[in-house]
């Protein structure tokens, strides 16, 4: 996804720029965000492709992996003997899943009803599995885990989540949501097996079995490794580019190697990585901004990141670090209707929050965060989403009332007044306003709300429209 980004960016900056883009998987750029929606059957291959470099005259090479880059030389070696040379290189290599290091699992071959979820091979194993299969157990309880939990549920599988930690979802949630969290995918058909070691893997053809330190074994037909990503930094390394969890990168995503760049999952900016769709594509405007000599000056800055869950019958945002902080703190809790809000607020911002279930506040807690701006007197509104003793901090019921700078689509920065924007400039369709200005085309959660307001603009006069 980086990589298709960051040759749309500058193809789009420098029409003469010679732009080529080498990647190892067979197929062209697709979402990996929407590989959890292909996996519940809601949406084909086609829908998760991405047109970023398609008719912009990039030199688009799949199936080809780079083994080694010469950086005296100013050139990469492929391994079908090519050697490519480059006035820049930009690195997007993404991460690998890990495979966690039981007996039974050996990365290099893996069983064939034990499958990472990763790539859209991965995705097209899993279901080519589930077809047949009655019983499914994912390994991990972070967001992917869940989302590929949910996916095979809803395709009809008896399905286990097993995760390591007390409560689903910990780099996101605090205790008490984890909790309700799986007290909800008990209710969609979801088991979870909370704080147990998996100790070994047996795999054949007639079936899986995990073996549990607590001395229970689980079976099932199929076994979904979500254990977590990590950044595919080998090539970098045996470059002699600086690395440590990350390729490390300055401000202006550049490496140790001034002529080489790095973004996306395989950088680590500011001791951080990022693993999430919008800081990379914002990683790609600041390189393809450089490079070209648009803006040879500019600087990436990270923006915070809202953490979206997208599985049918689940609504959950959580931002900012539930884990600790300065701040006053506010909770509510409905466990019979899986309900749960927690917000920490610092110097008048939001700092952290986390929203559960039926929440009409939701969006205007992103808004909160994500524009720091300063919240409501009565915190109460935020947590129940609805008026409370004169304080008014519910989401516009009408895009008529959003403002222009509300941000919709979190993954492209396209705000509510860049759709109004690019409905009158002749966009009327969700497909045609998609296109223009990219929103819906990251992580997928804000679609229906770029849907809504296109229905709007359609049933409203122009007049109205500018008010």
């Amino acid at each position: 996804m980086a990589g298709a980004r960051v040759a749309a960016e500058l193809h789009a900056r420098g029409e003469d720029l010679k732009v080529t883009v080498l990647g190892a998987e067979p197929h062209p750029a697709y979402n990996r965000i929407m590989l959890s929606t292909l996996l519940t059957g809601k949406i084909g291959e086609s829908d998760v492709e991405l047109a970023e470099v398609a008719g912009r005259g990039v030199d688009l090479r799949t199936g080809v992996t780079v083994s080694a880059i010469d950086r005296a030389a100013g050139l990469v070696r492929t391994d079908d003997g090519d050697r490519i040379p480059y006035d820049h290189l930009v690195l997007a290599t993404g991460s690998q899943a890990v495979v966690p290091a039981l007996p039974g699992l050996d990365p290099r071959q893996l069983p064939e009803r034990v499958v990472p979820f990763r790539t859209l091979d991965d995705c097209r194993r899993i279901l080519a599995l589930a077809g047949a299969a009655r019983r499914a157990l994912v390994l991990g309880g972070g967001l992917l885990g869940l989302e590929a939990a949910r996916g095979l549920a809803l395709r009809g599988l008896d399905v286990g989540v097993v995760h390591r930690v007390p409560y689903l979802m910990d780099r996101q949630l605090d205790p008490a949501a984890g909790a309700m969290l799986a007290g909800t995918l008990a209710n969609l058909g979801v088991t979870t097996h909370l704080a147990v070691e998996p100790t070994a893997v047996h795999a054949d053809a007639a079936g899986v079995r995990l073996e549990l330190s607590e001395g229970r074994s689980l079976d099932a037909d199929l076994l979904v490794l979500a254990c977590g990503v990590r950044p595919d930094t080998a090539l970098a390394a045996a470059a002699g580019l600086a690395v440590e969890r990350g390729v490390l990168v300055d401000d202006r995503l550049r490496t140790s190697d001034p002529h080489i760049s790095a973004i996306g999952d395989c950088a680590q900016h500011d001791g951080t990585l990022t693993g999430l769709v919008a800081p990379a594509w914002a990683q790609a405007r600041v390189v393809a901004q450089v490079v070209t000599g648009q803006d040879p000056l500019a600087r990436y800055r990270p923006r915070p990141a809202v953490t979206r869950l997208k599985a049918a019958g689940i609504d959950l945002a959580a931002m900012g670090d539930p884990t600790g902080g300065p701040g006053e703190e506010l909770t509510f809790a409905d466990p019979a209707r899986g309900t749960y809000a927690w917000l920490r607020i610092h110097d008048e911002r939001l700092a952290a929050a986390i929203l559960l279930g039926d929440n009409p506040a939701v969006g205007t807690v992103i808004q909160l965060f994500d524009r720091g701006h300063p919240v409501p007197t009565d915190r109460r509104a935020l947590l129940l989403g609805r008026a409370v003793g004169g304080a008014v901090a519910a989401p516009a019921a009408s895009p008529a009332l959003m403002p222009d700078a509300a941000v919709v689509c979190q993954c492209n920065s396209v705000s509510k007044g860049a759709l109004v924007r690019c409905w009158r400039d002749g966009a009327r369709t969700v497909d045609a306003v998609v296109a223009a200005t990219r929103a819906g085309t990251g992580c997928g959660g804000c679609r229906d709300a770029v849907a809504g307001i296109v229905d709007w603009l359609s049933r409203t006069d122009p007049v109205e429209v500018g008010r």
